[in-house]
C-alpha cells in the first residue's frame, strides 16, 4: 500500500506544472539572470592606475623628493600613479575635463586639487599625506642630529614592512558565490510548496480529493508519509539539477568537499519540504493564503541572507546575529559558504545542526497537529 501511494502522489505532483516551474524551472532562470548580471562584477573591482597632473613649476623641480617619490609610484608595471608634467592652466583644464583624477601644486608644501570625491582621489591624499609626515619626521630628525643623514636615507629607502597579509584558508574570497548559494537556499525553501500540497490533499475541509482519502482504509499518516516521501524525491532531484547546472554550466565554485555540500542539499530540501507541510498544517486558511505565507517567510529570509545586497547579510549577522541564526536560507547560504572558504568545519557543523533542530521542529509540529485534526462531517 505504501508504494502504491507513493507512486500514485509521484504522479500526481509529476502532473502539477505550476509547483515544478516554481520548484525548479524559476531557479534556473534565476541563475541564468544572476550569471549575466555579475558575471563582470569582479572586474570593476581591479585597479585602474590613477592619472595625476603635477604643475612643472619651480617649487616642485626644487623638490627633489617629492620627484623622487613621484617617480617611484610612477614606474613598473605595478605603478600607482600616471604623472603628467604641465602648467597650472593646463592642469585645471584636464581635471575639468575629466583627463586626470587630481593634480599636485607645489608651493610652500605640495597641494592636491580634485574635482570629485572616490578611489583614485582618496589614494592621491593618502599618498600626499604619508610624503608630508616621512618629510616633516626626516626633517625634524635632521635638525636633531644633522650627522645621521646617510642613515636617514638609508632607513627610508629600505621601509620595513611589519604586517604581512596571510589567508586562513587556501580559497580565495568570493561575494559573488553568495548569491549563488543564497539561490540554492531559496529553491531548498521552495520546496515547502510540494510540502504545503501534500497537507492540502489530506485536509477534509479543502477538497473533495482530501475528502475521499480522509474516508479511505489507510491511516492518514501512512499516507501522509508515502506522499512526503515522493514530495521530497521530487524536490531532491530538482535541486541537484540546479546543483549541476550552477557547477558544470555556470562553472559556480563549491570547494572540493563534495560530500558535503551533497549533504547539505539533502537537508535544506528536507527542511524546504517539511516547512512547507508545517506552515500548511498550522495555517487554517485557505491555500492563497498559506502560499502567501511561504513566499513571504522565505523571499524574507533570502533578502536577510544577502540575495538582493550581499552586505545585508553581515550587517544582520552583526546587529542582530540571533536572526541569523533564525533564519534557515541563512543557514544553508552559510553552509556552502563555510564549505567552499574554511578548512575546518566548525562553523558548518554549527549551521546543520541548527537547520537539524529546526527540520525536528517542522515535522514534530506538523505530526502533531494533522493526527489531531478530525472533522465534523464529510
Amino acid at each position: 500500500m505504501f508504494a502504491h501511494i507513493f507512486s500514485y502522489r509521484l504522479k500526481c505532483l509529476l502532473h502539477d506544472r505550476e509547483t515544478i516551474f516554481w520548484t525548479l524551472l524559476f531557479p534556473l532562470l534565476l541563475a541564468v539572470f544572476f550569471q549575466l548580471a555579475l558575471r563582470n562584477i569582479d572586474k570593476n573591482e581591479i585597479f585602474q592606475v590613477i592619472d595625476l597632473a603635477v604643475v612643472d613649476n619651480a617649487a616642485y623641480r626644487n623638490d627633489q623628493f617629492l620627484r623622487q617619490a613621484l617617480a617611484e609610484a610612477s614606474t613598473g608595471d605595478d605603478r600607482l600613479f600616471n604623472v603628467t608634467l604641465t602648467t597650472a592652466e593646463q592642469a585645471e583644464q584636464l581635471l575639468q575635463t575629466n583627463a586626470v583624477d587630481g593634480y599636485i601644486v607645489v608651493a610652500e608644501e605640495p597641494t592636491l586639487f580634485v574635482s570629485r570625491s572616490g578611489i583614485a582621489q582618496n589614494i592621491s591624499k593618502s599618498f600626499l599625506d604619508i610624503y608630508l609626515q616621512t618629510a616633516a619626521a626626516a626633517g625634524d630628525i635632521l635638525q636633531q642630529n644633522p650627522a645621521r643623514v646617510a642613515e636617514l636615507f638609508r632607513d627610508l629607502a629600505g621601509r620595513r614592512h611589519y604586517l604581512a597579509e596571510v589567508s586562513g584558508t587556501a580559497a580565495e574570497p568570493d561575494t559573488v558565490l553568495n548569491y549563488f548559494y543564497t539561490l540554492i537556499a531559496m529553491a531548498c525553501l521552495y520546496g515547502g510548496f510540494l510540502g504545503m500540497r501534500e497537507i492540502t490533499d489530506i485536509e477534509a475541509n479543502i477538497s473533495p480529493l482530501a475528502a475521499r482519502i480522509n474516508v479511505s482504509p489507510v491511516h492518514k499518516l501512512k499516507a501522509f508519509l508515502a506522499s512526503l516521501c515522493a514530495a521530497l524525491l521530487i524536490h531532491l532531484a530538482e535541486i541537484f539539477i540546479l546543483l549541476l547546472f550552477l557547477r558544470f554550466v555556470l562553472q559556480v565554485a563549491f570547494g572540493d568537499k563534495s560530500f558535503y555540500v551533497v549533504l547539505t542539499t539533502i537537508l535544506g530540501s528536507v527542511a524546504g519540504v517539511s516547512f512547507g507541510a508545517f506552515v500548511s498544517a498550522l495555517a487554517k486558511k485557505a491555500e492563497n493564503i498559506k502560499i502567501a505565507i511561504l513566499l513571504g517567510v522565505t523571499m524574507t529570509g533570502s533578502f536577510l541572507a544577502g540575495m538582493m545586497y550581499h552586505n545585508m547579510k553581515y550587517i544582520v549577522s552583526r546587529h542582530f546575529p540571533l536572526l541569523s541564526c533564525l533564519n534557515p536560507v541563512n543557514l544553508l547560504t552559510d553552509a556552502f559558504y563555510s564549505l567552499y572558504y574554511y578548512d575546518t568545519f566548525t562553523r558548518y557543523a554549527l549551521n546543520m545542526g541548527m537547520l537539524c533542530i529546526f527540520i525536528i521542529i517542522f515535522c514534530t509540529g506538523t505530526y502533531l497537529i494533522i493526527r489531531r485534526r478530525k472533522y465534523a462531517s464529510l
